[in-house]
């Protein structure tokens, strides 16, 4: 998977490459799918719900450029895959999801790995997690049709944020903060489930 789908793609970050070697994603993936577990696609993980294809939760986690020393906000806990990728590359990994039992059944998943760095919170990612703000890094997993000021706003000077934006036709963004602007990069298209906001 690493070497086919990742590697010849154009993923460098040697952290980001060996930690997907080491995350067995079949942990993550519905019985019915376990065949398709390490094939390049997204696999739905019920509620409508996806995981992401192995390449783009690759390319999401490289663009986000961590050295270790952030403290990070996920909108969109899912499976709970990519909520690991980032405890391994991180210092801490704040991650909010709006469906009750994907929270519950990632928490099950992640239990095993011991992870002290993940911090879980059930509730509207489009709200971000003021008490823990700013973060040095966000890492949005599901699609809004616009940017939400709410995660610019809880952005940390000097952050970044990846985020796929857009309703039909959707593009993976990058927001940079510096002071009180912010820029925004379109890196390239994609295909997300819609975030949803119960506000």
């Amino acid at each position: 998977m690493v070497k086919e789908q990742i590697e010849s793609r154009g993923v460098k970050d040697k952290r980001v490459i060996e930690i997907m070697k080491k995350i067995p994603r079949h942990l993550f993936v519905s019985e019915e799918y376990l065949h398709l577990a390490y094939e390049d696609q997204p696999l739905p993980i019920g509620e409508e719900q996806t995981i992401s294809q192995p390449y783009i939760v690759a390319y999401m986690t490289e663009k986000l450029n961590l050295e270790g020393d952030e403290k990070v906000l996920e909108v969109g806990t899912g499976s709970g895959y990519q909520t690991a990728i980032l405890a391994e590359m991180a210092k801490e990994v704040y991650t909010i999801e709006v469906i009750e039992f994907l929270s519950l059944k990632a928490q099950k998943i992640l239990e095993p790995f011991g992870y002290k760095n993940i911090f879980f919170k059930i509730g509207d990612g489009t709200m971000g997690w003021p008490e823990y703000s700013p973060f040095k890094r966000i890492l949005v997993t599901a699609a809004p049709s616009k940017i939400p000021k709410t995660l610019i706003d809880q952005l940390g000077e000097n952050g970044i944020m990846i985020i796929p934006v857009g309703t039909y036709l959707q593009n993976l963004v990058m927001v940079r903060k510096k002071g009180k602007s912010h820029t925004e990069e379109t890196l390239l298209p994609v295909r997300f489930v819609p975030l949803i906001s119960v506000h």
